[in-house]
């Protein structure tokens, strides 16, 4: 790919609101995620899947992500129509995101067809990658927006509203259940209390996806191109993303690393944290994932979950601060660093209210997770093809949840002899080996 060396126009500064209408998408879309992060693991427990088997359920969502974040990145880098250039996609994920969210909870009222297990699996999997759709053009839009001096600031508001997603819908099912709403599994395996949640989940991603397709401005091709550059374009169709990925920056190989380590210790942490807690604090043991007990541990780490959100969300407003103060890596350092002692933190814990604890770390490293990389990563995108190299940019986050679904819980039930907590433990020395590698990293928009 060649561009063109025409000068070009700096965009114009945004207001706060402006960046706040153009990102609550996200809140919408993290709403949806927090459901699935928290819950997900023990729906399908409930449906019949053993522990060691849930990691090769939850890599269909890594897998469906690797095969259509690219494609989405690539075709909307190319489209414009009446909607716009992002806004496309943003709709299309918003409806079939909010049809898979109220499918999953139901799957086991189709047991004629499939055994609910089945069914669930299979929603899950529609799920993540309706999910994509709607988010992997999100980033990007940002990028396409804002000015270089803002782009810290517009990931950060991001980061801020998915923050304020995330803690709504994880504390949405111990909401309900203390307000009325049973906790116990009825027939179909599924409390209603997490049925509800879902409904008020799809209800909510399509909302916030409409305010941001309808008070957000795309710049029509014209004026994208005075702001970005004109890029030469060659013809090659799908091929054309198998050449930028071997054409890709060298800061984004070298993020590569950082992601694996940060996503492989993620992966671990939504998977096993139910189980750990029901193993390690609460003590059960034998066929234990249909009991209220195990109810309660799911809420407990939805609520968790929930605490680390909120620490992301308020933590995310003082990135652009220290990152100016200290430098971009050293703040995703620092922040990986807390992360990992979080994790590591919750194999002392003896009651699980203490969990919150543990998640203000695990809150730090999120917020800069979702947002660092990105600010770091866009001063070294060429111009046009921001869509497809945020999409290409989630190989490294797909791939260490893929490796961790096939070997994860094969490592838990023969070497932690099906002890999830050593999981857990894992997941924060890889925190910590995300920070050193971030070290060594080129940011080409860092002030020395």
């Amino acid at each position: 790919m060649v561009h063109s060396t025409e000068l070009k126009t700096e965009k114009p500064v945004l207001r706060i609101s402006q960046i706040f209408l153009m990102s609550v998408g996200f809140l919408g879309i993290q709403f949806g995620f927090a459901l699935q992060n928290g819950n997900t693991s023990r729906i399908l427990r409930s449906f019949g899947a053993d522990v060691e088997q849930l990691p090769m359920f939850w890599i269909v969502a890594p897998l469906v992500g690797m095969i259509v974040q690219p494609i989405i990145g690539h075709y909307s880098d190319k489209t414009w129509n009446r909607l716009g250039r992002r806004k496309p996609f943003f709709l299309a994920g918003a409806i079939l995101s909010s049809i898979a969210l109220i499918l999953l909870p139901n799957s086991g009222n189709f047991t004629n067809i499939l055994p609910a297990l089945w069914i669930g699996a299979g929603m899950v999997m529609v799920m993540d990658a309706s999910f994509n759709i709607a988010m992997e053009p999100f980033r990007a839009l940002v990028a396409d927006n804002l000015p270089n001096k803002q782009s810290a600031s517009g990931f950060s508001i991001q980061t801020f509203l998915i923050g304020l997603g995330a803690v709504a819908g994880s504390a949405l099912p111990e909401f309900l259940a203390n307000n009325g709403i049973s906790m116990t599994a009825g027939s179909d395996g599924v409390a209603d209390n997490i049925k509800y949640s879902f409904y008020i989940g799809a209800l909510i991603f399509i909302a916030a996806i409409l305010i941001t397709i309808f008070f957000t401005k795309e710049y029509p091709p014209e004026e994208y191109e005075k702001y970005h550059g004109k890029p030469e374009m060659k013809g090659g169709g799908l091929s054309e993303i198998f050449t930028d990925f071997r054409n890709m920056p060298i800061t984004m190989k070298q993020l590569g690393l950082v992601q694996f380590f940060s996503w492989f210790a993620l992966f671990s942490m939504w998977v096993f944290t139910t189980d750990a807690v029901a193993t390690h604090i609460y003590k059960l043991t034998g066929n234990y994932s249909q009991t209220v007990a195990y109810n309660e541990a799911g809420n407990k780490v939805s609520s968790a979950f929930g605490v680390y959100n909120f620490v992301a969300m308020f933590y995310a407003l003082l990135l652009p601060f220290l990152a100016r103060k200290i430098n971009r890596r050293l703040t995703h350092a620092f922040s990986l660093v807390a992360g990992g002692i979080g994790l590591i933190s919750i194999y002392f814990i003896k009651d699980a209210s203490m969990l919150k604890f543990s998640m203000v770390g695990v809150g730090l490293a999120w917020a800069s997770i979702l947002a660092m990389p990105y600010v770091i990563l866009s001063a070294s995108i060429p111009a046009g093809k921001l869509g497809i190299y945020m999409g290409i940019f989630n190989f490294f986050i797909t791939l260490p949840q893929i490796i961790n679904g096939f070997i994860g819980g094969w490592i838990v039930k023969h070497l932690y002899n099906g002890q999830s907590i050593y999981a857990i433990v894992l997941a924060g020395i890889f925190m910590i080996c995300a920070a050193i590698s971030v070290l060594y990293v080129y940011d080409p928009g860092e002030k020395n």
